[in-house]
């Protein structure tokens, strides 16, 4: 009962993302649930260890170093700035951005790409006298869609990746299809329920007048690594050891400091997972996971309909990598594990763009938007998260019936 106590505990509060009157955020959460179920004895010490998927960490660990060198070196706002330089009308602006957002979240964690571009979108879109809005939910859409191609385009998907032992080509084959649709989806979406925005308007480009910093030798060496890890990738290499080499590469450096590189890392995130690995290990070993397996394996031998609705209904509870987490153990045992695993990559990943409190990224763009005085409110994006999120899955479920 202790553990069951704390294992839930732990997992309201990550849901929520806070406990009343403390200054606790998910990370906090995590940890703190994590000692207090080792210190009462639900899992040992060693197990707890033996909990942490350390390939999944250094897969992480590596993305975040690569992905800061990048941001550091002004590859994605490079890549903005050439982008809307060629965009003459809203219509092309949109299909611009959500492309750009997809394609971008597909190579690297969809949370580092709307951070880079939300406040240009924003500076770009107000100076042209368009409506912020729907281009803002198309970029947040976007980057939760296209991240579900990849292994490393999120963090429930490097999980999947590693614990379902796929290889990136195995990977991309099965879900870039689900992407590629889902975009397509998002946009005609935005376009249909924002109709006075995209008039046959022609506009000019016009510099933003956020400045433009490139570092080239850190841009042509992070090019080097980031082709580098993708043709490891391609060839069939362990996905944790390309992408650590590729980030070491870009630690050997003459001119830019350590510390620089670290403090554009998210560290809590590694944190986050760690803490969460353990509280799914005491599910385990406390004997829970045999109760969850009841419950579960039903879904799963129901196809793929049922277990797509079940995730994307805890992914909206407990957000997306506890529900991966939770499905984690279990997995190995049903009738088809590679089946199941890519359903829950796809389900709980587009079932992130159901409310705007569904992900990381769409928080982060209605965050970043609000400092420069744009609103986008949880309704605004409900309004077109509801079909974009109904569609997208319907897509998948009809995409992964037939590959099945």
């Amino acid at each position: 009962m202790i553990s069951i106590a704390l294992i839930s505990l732990t997992i309201i509060g990550v849901a929520v993302g806070r406990y009343p009157m403390l200054r606790m955020n998910r990370t906090t959460i995590a940890v703190v649930g994590a000692t207090a179920l080792i210190a009462c004895g639900s899992i040992s010490l060693p197990q707890a260890y033996a909990a942490l998927d350390l390939d999944t960490l250094v897969l992480l660990f590596a993305m975040m170093i690569i992905n800061a060198n990048l941001r550091l070196a002004g590859f994605f706002q490079l890549l903005a700035h050439q982008l809307i330089k060629r965009m003459h009308t809203p219509r092309q602006m949109l299909a611009g951005v959500i492309v750009l957002s997809g394609l971008l979240s597909a190579l690297f964690l969809n949370d580092t790409v709307v951070l880079m571009f939300t406040p240009l979108v924003v500076e770009v879109v107000l100076a042209l006298r368009r409506d912020p809005i729907p281009y803002l939910i198309g970029l947040g859409t976007a980057a939760n869609i296209g991240s579900v191609a990849t292994i490393t385009g999120n963090p429930q998907n490097m999980i999947i990746g590693i614990a379902g032992e796929f290889t990136y080509i195995q990977f991309s084959r099965a879900l870039l299809p689900v992407a590629l649709i889902g975009l397509g989806i998002a946009w005609i979406v935005i376009l249909l329920l924002f109709p006075a925005e995209f008039t046959r308007a022609v506009f000019v480009y016009d510099k933003p007048k956020t400045r433009l910093r490139v570092h080239r030798p850190l841009l042509i060496k992070g090019c080097v690594a980031l082709t580098a890890m993708l043709v490891a990738f391609l060839a069939g290499a362990a996905i944790p050891v390309a992408a650590l080499a590729a980030a070491s590469l870009l630690l050997i450096t003459r001119r830019l400091k350590p510390e620089r590189v670290f403090s554009e890392m998210d560290d809590s995130l590694l944190f986050f997972f760690a803490g969460l690995f353990v509280v799914t290990g005491a599910i385990e070993s406390s004997g829970l996971s045999g109760h969850l397996f009841a419950r579960f394996h039903t879904l799963a031998a129901g196809g793929i309909v049922p277990l797509t609705a079940t995730s994307a209904v805890l992914s909206n509870l407990i957000s997306n990598v506890p529900a991966v987490l939770l499905f984690r153990p279990l997995v190995p045992s049903f009738p088809d594990p590679q089946q199941t695993w890519l359903t829950l990559a796809m389900a709980t990943t587009l079932a992130g763009n159901l409310t705007l409190l569904g992900s990381v990224a769409n928080l982060i763009v209605a965050e970043s938007a609000r400092r420069y005085g744009v609103r986008l409110t949880f309704g605004a994006f409900l309004r077109a998260g509801i079909p974009i999120t109904l569609l997208s899955l319907l897509a998948g479920i009809l995409w992964l019936m037939i590959i099945a």
